[in-house]
């Protein structure tokens, strides 16, 4: 049951974020390029057609995907520290 509570909260997020980065490319407050990277990113863990797309977005824009890629890490280590400390 919690694998597939995860899995609709990642589709859902997923969708999400691709819906504003759809937005952000006609919204100059958005940034519409991220928010397809981290859509397409999470859904990309559960399937192969955003796999695909989230590749073709990677290919495209190396520089965006580098500092998404950083951005990924930071955050993972700061949850990982968050949740160190209240354990």
């Amino acid at each position: 049951m919690k694998a597939q509570a995860k899995r609709v909260l990642i589709l859902v997020f997923g969708w999400l974020f691709i819906i504003f980065g759809v937005a952000g490319l006609f919204l100059p407050f958005l940034q519409g390029i991220f928010f397809l990277l981290v859509g397409f990113y999470l859904l990309s863990h559960e399937s192969q057609w955003a796999k695909k797309q989230f590749d073709k977005l990677k290919q495209r824009y190396p520089g965006l995907y580098g500092r998404f890629m950083n951005l990924k890490t930071w955050f993972q280590d700061k949850f990982r520290e968050l949740f160190r400390k209240r354990i």
